[in-house]
């Protein structure tokens, strides 16, 4: 159905449709529809112009791009395959519109709140910091330093070759899986303002030392809504590919049938 709206120009002013015709170029119409997609693609500075600035200019743009395009005596393969890779993907995302707008609401963002979030434990998260040394032998001589008293984070910004000796070594707050399994597992067996013996990992050698601890609890429902509601959509959407997959004859070709560098022979278009 189109939509009524009204336009003034000039001291003129009409309710219309998208449908009504602003301008002919030879015997091709140009539509009030048009306008309004050739407006919706203009880049966000163009707000600051006034609809009457607009509306002339896109006018004068879609009444120029005709006259081009009706200079043209036959319309080459390039421009029939990037209308149809076009029309295709405008159409695919107006259905993934229409789904992800019908697929979630309210209750099923709750209910799948309640199945993620709700009864979730407490995630435990430590703040540490660390020294990274090349070599066994440094890592021992940094431990000799820690053991006869000297700060850590002192001895971090003096030896360790990691960024965060600028810092004395601080790691901040991380939690479960975010480190290499060794370095989680000397952490986690640390009580708080303990060092670790040096270890080593994929990056050097190592000494941490526990700073704090803490429980973060499950979040709540506004801080994890949009991250659900883009999983139902994304979810609902594959579900309905599965859908129309499964009701319709798909050939794809077969493995080795096509030489992959085929993407690249611009030529085959001329």
């Amino acid at each position: 159905m189109a939509v009524s709206l009204s336009i003034t120009t000039g001291a003129v002013a009409q309710d219309v449709t998208a449908d009504t015709v602003v301008a002919k170029v030879g015997d091709t119409e140009i539509t009030v529809g048009e306008l309004i997609i050739a407006r919706s693609m203009l880049p966000a500075q163009y707000a600051q112009f006034p609809d009457e600035v607009l509306f002339t200019g896109l006018v004068d743009q879609l009444v120029q791009q005709q006259l081009l395009a009706d200079a043209l005596e036959t319309t080459p393969p390039s421009v029939i395959y990037t209308i149809q890779n076009e029309q295709r993907s405008l159409m695919a995302a107006q259905v993934i519109d229409d789904i992800t707008q019908t697929s979630i609401n309210q209750e099923l963002l709750q209910e799948a709140y309640q199945d993620r979030f709700a009864d979730a434990p407490e995630t435990p998260e430590f703040r540490a910091a660390h020294l990274l040394v090349a070599t066994e032998d440094e890592a021992n001589a940094a431990k000799a330093q820690l053991d006869a008293g000297e700060a850590f984070a002192d001895v971090a910004a003096a030896v360790s070759t990691d960024v965060t000796s600028a810092n004395g070594g601080d790691l901040g707050w991380f939690g479960a899986g975010a480190m290499v399994e060794e370095f989680e597992t000397a952490v986690m067996a640390l009580e708080i303002d303990e060092i670790s013996d040096p270890f080593e990992t994929q990056f050097g050698w190592h000494i941490v030392t526990l700073t704090d601890q803490r429980a973060r609890p499950a979040p709540t429902f506004e801080q994890v809504v949009q991250q659900l509601s883009a999983e139902l959509q994304e979810a609902a959407v594959i579900a309905y590919l599965d859908e129309l997959s499964a009701a319709t004859t798909v050939e794809r070709p077969e493995e080795g049938a096509f030489d992959p560098s085929v993407i690249n022979q611009v030529e085959l278009l001329d």
